[in-house]
């Protein structure tokens, strides 16, 4: 299974609808690693989380809200973000523009790994 001609699609966690497009992870029953497209609409919000993955997040539009213990990074186009397993992290895309982005988990990303703050 080389080439994904259609990615899943997985409906996104947060205040408003967002889909996630995995193009490898668990649900192609890949454990090690998960690759997602997302489209993430103006004014989508998720609530915290305490992962248990490291994830490595790309922008290729708009700009995705990181918000951290330690503080909240706006990260435009072309600038990427890394979230460390084990540590607080909340994203958003408050703007008008929503973000486009490449999110890259390791170990892959599964719903019972994420431990979400209680809403």
């Amino acid at each position: 299974m080389p080439l994904v001609s259609t990615p899943r699609t997985i409906k996104a966690h947060g205040n408003i609808d967002k889909n996630i497009d995995e193009y490898f992870g668990r649900l192609s029953h890949q454990d090690a690693v998960s690759i997602a497209r997302m489209v993430s609409p103006a004014g989508w919000e998720e609530c915290g989380q305490t992962p248990e993955f490291d994830e490595y997040t790309v922008v290729t539009q708009g700009v995705l809200t990181v918000e951290t213990r330690e503080g909240c990074e706006k990260v435009s186009a072309g600038q990427a973000y890394f979230a460390p397993k084990g540590e607080w992290v909340r994203y958003s895309s408050p703007d008008s523009e929503g973000a486009d982005y490449i999110s890259v988990c390791a170990p892959a990303f599964a719903p019972e790994l994420v431990n979400r703050d209680t809403e």
